[in-house]
């Protein structure tokens, strides 16, 4: 009993593993840190093969299970694809594959979604968009409502480069909704946790009337119903979020510090199948 004890208590203090591409999922991150103040973290950027938004399927799941394996080495109790492209088309593959909790970002999504509003859009990667995963999760939740879905495959991007502020993404955002705003949608899905961090810029136009859904909030509801179900929730003071990237640390670290408040020591990490996207032909 006492060995039973001491393994669930040492279970329990090991890291959540929370991936994407880049700082999109420090979004996933934020709510983590105000809903499990406790759990310590470990954040995984895999900035040197973004954007995922127009991989293939294939190179996905191999980007994901490389991640996921990577993670499991460091001693993870669960992972968060804090990624709407993986969430949509690895998932499930990969919960097949790996003996820890893995989360993903579509169903606790489409749920709120289908909660907050009758007509409701999706922005996205064209990967997402592609897998028609945020369409068909919302029509089982409702299958009454109404759903518009575009591509957004320049917001990661600009995101990345720190270009929040330039007038162009201005200019995109307000292209890429357009067709959303004439469809008189109620309900707006952030289907990328990158785009919460253009919530100024859609302020600057978009009618308040519109719900936001951010489904990282929903994630990490869902990721603290199963850490108490399966007793891997810690009531002890968590780690310091740890912090690595498969491309350039320094350059991550600047960015982070926007959203951070401070620059964040990053570690860095190679995979096997890291090709940038660059050097796709």
């Amino acid at each position: 009993m006492a060995f039973q004890h001491e393994l669930a208590a040492s279970l329990s203090s090991a890291p959540i593993g929370v991936f994407d591409s880049g700082v999109g999922g420090l979004t996933v991150l934020r709510e983590l840190n105000r809903q499990l103040p406790n759990e310590s973290i470990l954040y995984l950027g895999d900035t040197a093969r973004l954007p995922y938004g127009d991989r293939t399927p294939e190179e996905i799941l191999q980007f994901v299970r490389d991640i996921i394996a990577w993670m499991m080495e460091q001693g993870v109790k669960m992972v968060m694809m804090a990624c709407n492209t993986s969430s949509a088309l690895a998932l499930e593959q990969v919960q097949q594959e790996f003996p820890v909790p893995i989360l993903g970002l579509i169903y606790p999504g489409a749920r709120a979604a289908a909660k907050a509003g009758k007509r409701i859009g999706v922005i996205a990667t064209p990967a997402t968009v592609a897998s028609n995963a945020y369409h068909q999760a919302i029509l089982e939740v409702d299958a009454t409502v109404r759903v518009w879905q575009v591509g957004c495959p320049q917001f990661v991007p600009l995101i990345e480069q720190n270009r929040l502020q330039d007038p162009v993404t201005l200019d995109v955002a307000k292209t890429y909704l357009q067709p959303l705003l004439a469809a008189q949608i109620d309900t707006l899905i952030y289907g990328c946790t990158h785009y919460p961090h253009l919530e100024p810029v859609f302020q600057k136009f978009l009618p308040v009337s519109i719900r936001r859904v951010d489904p990282a909030r929903s994630l990490v509801k869902a990721a603290a119903k199963e850490l108490e179900l399966l007793n891997l929730k810690s009531n002890l003071i968590g780690q310091p979020t740890r912090f690595f990237v498969s491309g350039c640390p320094d350059q991550f670290s600047q960015l982070a510090k926007r959203w951070l408040g401070h620059a964040p020591n990053v570690g860095q990490v190679s995979f096997a199948s890291a090709v940038t996207q660059s050097e796709v032909i």
